[in-house]
């Protein structure tokens, strides 16, 4: 019994070698002339299955070369070459024997397994084909890279809301803009104080004596600077969460990732998100998002006091607001699209940086500078030309501001200067 349990698992090795030994074969023979067959291949082997499809062939015997020439020719030729062949074929009439009795002698119980296990793998196949996986897609386009894609269209909500609650649940953004909303009302707040108790003239008694103005005025200002700190500590807290966990799982899916992602994406992709975007993610994203919420507060402060003591000026303000509308909607898709093209245009450039390095002794041997450095200087071009484009809208977009800005600050000047004495309370 106990032989028959050896004979038994000594049949399953053989079975499962000669199982990967048919795959790794078809895998080659797929990779040399398949997805190479447009390439120059040097290959050095002793199968000779693929030689019949090579342009040229090399033997070589004790350090020389002793046969060149096509397959057919040197087949018909010499001794050492026929030698390899009958070799090979001696080899794999041996494996083929040994897999044709170990399939016959396999039980029908291990016949079943495989049935099944060849059923959920021919699935699987299938799956893939319906769902287009990668394979596929190398297989379709002939390579294993593929150029970089880049998104299309606005970035949705989700993304940003999902960026605000990653730091304790969104806990210290209520706190974040309470504290931004004390320091608007304290701003506002200082400045009507003074305006109020202020005298207009010599002539005019003041409302509070001269210390009580200052010990006000100082106290709103340090209540003030306090919301400031608590607002920045808080923000600065929040921001460097987000940071670290987007971090850490990036890392973590990088570490985590198979080969196969790794053979199909470039390093220099891979450094320029763990480098550039990681680092626009710890020292920028959070600033902006928070500017952002802050001009809105201020720019609703400015609403109420307005409201409050002059509400002609807005007969200026809304078509001011509109025109500003009509210029974001569209400025940004213009420079959302630019944003995107510098993060792609970036990755080839650290790429072909990082090969040109590891690579520079080959590149000297073949007196291939030139067409390195050109190369090099070509993808800098194209990284360079987007942002040229970006800071061309830019300005295009702060020329038109500040034209507004003089517009509605001169309307708004002659308004005020016009209405009859006693409108607007000073």
């Amino acid at each position: 019994m106990q032989k028959e349990r050896e004979g038994k698992k000594m049949k399953e090795m053989v079975t499962f070698f000669l199982f990967g030994w048919h795959k790794r074969k078809k895998k080659k023979k797929e990779c040399l002339l398949g997805l190479l067959r447009s390439k120059t291949v040097v290959y050095v082997t002793h199968q000779v299955e693929f030689l019949p499809a090579a342009d040229l062939i090399l033997v070589m015997k004790d350090g020389r070369i002793t046969q060149a020439g096509k397959y057919s020719d040197i087949l018909n030729s010499g001794t050492d070459f026929m030698e390899l062949v009958g070799a090979h074929e001696k080899a794999l009439s041996a494996l083929d024997s040994t897999e044709a009795v170990s399939v016959s002698e396999s039980t029908s119980e291990e016949a079943g397994n495989m049935a099944s296990t060849n059923g959920v793998v021919q699935k699987q196949e299938d799956k893939d084909l319906q769902n287009g996986t990668a394979d596929d897609i190398v297989g379709s386009k002939g390579q294993i890279i593929q150029e970089e894609e880049r998104e299309k269209g606005k970035v949705g909500l989700s993304v940003y809301w999902k960026y605000i609650t990653m730091a304790y649940g969104g806990a210290l953004v209520p706190i974040i803009l309470l504290a931004q909303v004390l320091f608007q009302t304290l701003q506002i707040g200082s400045n009507y104080w003074m305006a109020w108790a202020t005298p207009i003239s010599q002539d005019v008694k003041p409302a509070v004596s001269s210390s009580t103005l200052i010990i006000v005025y100082v106290s709103l200002a340090i209540g003030s600077s306090f919301c400031i700190l608590v607002r920045s500590m808080l923000l600065g807290t929040a921001g460097y969460k987000t940071a670290s966990q987007l971090f850490s799982k990036m890392h973590y899916c990088i570490f985590r990732a198979p080969m196969s992602f790794f053979d199909a994406t470039p390093s220099g992709r891979i450094i320029s998100r763990a480098s550039t975007d990681q680092s626009t993610v710890d020292l920028r994203m959070q600033y902006l998002v928070a500017s952002f919420a802050f001009s809105m507060i201020q720019l609703l402060g400015i609403i109420a006091v307005m409201s409050q003591v002059a509400w002609q000026v807005f007969i200026v303000f809304i078509p001011v607001i509109a025109t500003c509308i009509w210029y974001q909607q569209y400025y940004i898709p213009s420079a959302r699209e630019l944003s995107r093209l510098v993060g792609v245009c970036k990755a080839p450039v650290i790429q072909h940086f990082a090969e040109t390095l590891s690579g520079a002794s080959t590149i000297r041997s073949f007196d291939e500078e030139s067409r390195f450095r050109d190369k090099n200087m070509k993808l800098a071009d194209a990284n360079s030309r987007p942002r040229f484009n970006i800071a061309g809208a830019m300005e295009w977009l702060c020329f038109r501001l500040d034209v507004l800005s003089a517009i509605a600050f001169v309307f708004s000047l002659v308004f005020l200067v016009s209405i009859p004495e006693g409108v607007i309370d000073p």
